[in-house]
């Protein structure tokens, strides 16, 4: 655990705040070289990544206030703003994060359904790195295991004192692991598939996969004692990626039709 990498003075450069920087940047080179797939230019490249981060930032926090408020703000309210100490709810941006992007597109004119294809393997990359970040940080740890690989974190760390020192799961690392796969499979369908599938695709795949990596977690409530928000989440996602992947593969079906 390094929630902190170096300090000079007053300055601290933690290590949350270093990987969501480097999975922002990662993200902006996958969006810019993806971007023909969606018939982007540089400016509204940039306009689209600047508008998705600052909506996925104010979205994951929020969510995490609401989640975590009478816990870790209640009485000490500016803590809320120190995001470089981790506290962010991946759904809560995902989800604002593409709201914000269907807007603007929609204002510009723009194909939303190929703009969103093109962030897939941007949001797996970033994802990836925060999670990273997260395991560093000693947040969204997860469940007491006794596998081989387990970790311990140090004994005045939050981990250690919610789990009573026990070998934890590194969920954390399980996500990140998963979503590198993903942006390497997802760079791979912008290329062999049809407008939409990658977006489909991902709803599916992710929804199924953070269902399950929510099993190992041990930081979040569950809802009437059946699953965490994220898994109520998730349920949501996997009918809505099969939903649109059925639509999308029968609409290019008829378009290939048509032109031949």
């Amino acid at each position: 655990m390094y929630p902190v990498i170096f300090t000079l003075g007053a300055f601290s450069l933690r290590s949350y705040g270093l990987l969501a920087a480097i999975g922002f940047l990662l993200a902006v080179w996958s969006v810019n070289r993806n971007r023909d797939y969606a018939k982007l230019d540089s400016d509204r490249t940039s306009a689209l990544l600047m508008i998705a981060m600052i909506a996925g930032i104010i979205g994951a926090r929020l969510f995490y206030v609401v989640q975590f408020y009478n816990k870790e703000f209640a009485g000490n309210f500016w803590r809320i703003i120190r995001i470089d100490q981790g506290g962010l709810v991946f759904y809560g941006g995902f989800l604002l994060a593409i709201a914000a992007i269907i807007v603007y597109c929609r204002m510009k004119k723009l194909d939303f359904i190929r703009v969103l294809d093109v962030f897939t393997p941007a949001i797996a990359i970033a994802h990836a790195c925060g999670r990273i970040g997260c395991f560093l940080n000693g947040c969204c740890y997860g469940k007491v295991t006794t596998l081989p690989w387990g970790v311990r974190y140090p004994a005045n760390s939050y981990p250690a004192r919610m789990t009573g020192n026990a070998e934890l799961h590194p969920v954390q690392l399980y996500e990140a692991g998963e979503m590198i796969l993903l942006f390497f499979l997802f760079n791979y369908l912008l290329k062999k598939t049809g407008r939409g599938v990658p977006m489909s695709l991902y709803l599916i795949v992710y929804g199924v996969l953070r269902f399950l990596n929510e099993l190992s977690r041990g930081d979040n409530p569950h809802v009437l004692d059946l699953f965490t928000p994220a898994q109520c989440i998730g349920l949501l996602l996997i009918p809505a990626g099969i939903i649109s992947l059925i639509y999308f593969l029968k609409h290019e079906r008829k378009t290939s039709d048509i032109q031949h």
